[in-house]
């Protein structure tokens, strides 16, 4: 299964919702180039919508980490919505669950980027 990713806006956070697998190759490389394209245009809000996402491998999670320090750098924030509860296991083992400011609620999740 191919890596999806589309981008929408909401109340100015950029809503990038993501579906399939994010693994070595092609999954990490979409969720990179997103990322790298949106801070290209100024997009520093940023929401990660994994509710649809159903495997991260470890150059997955690199890649997760990466655009999370890509978007901090930048003076931005990056923030994650609906794990899966593979993916939430998966952050929960490898410490990462209290780096990233995760959510389950979309609406919450947007007012929660500072204005």
């Amino acid at each position: 299964m191919t890596m999806k990713a589309s981008t929408r806006q909401v109340d100015g956070v950029t809503v990038v919702d993501l579906s399939g697998r994010i693994t070595l190759g092609e999954g990490s490389v979409v969720l990179r180039d997103t990322v790298r394209d949106l801070i290209s245009k100024g997009d520093k809000r940023i929401l990660l919508n994994l509710g649809d996402v159903t495997y991260i491998d470890s150059s997955g999670i690199g890649e997760l980490v990466s655009a999370f320090t890509t978007v901090r750098n930048q003076g931005g924030e990056l923030k994650l919505l609906k794990l899966t509860k593979k993916v939430h296991d998966l952050l929960q083992i490898t410490k990462l669950y209290t780096v990233f400011d995760v959510k389950d609620d979309e609406t919450q999740a947007i007012a929660s980027f500072k204005k």
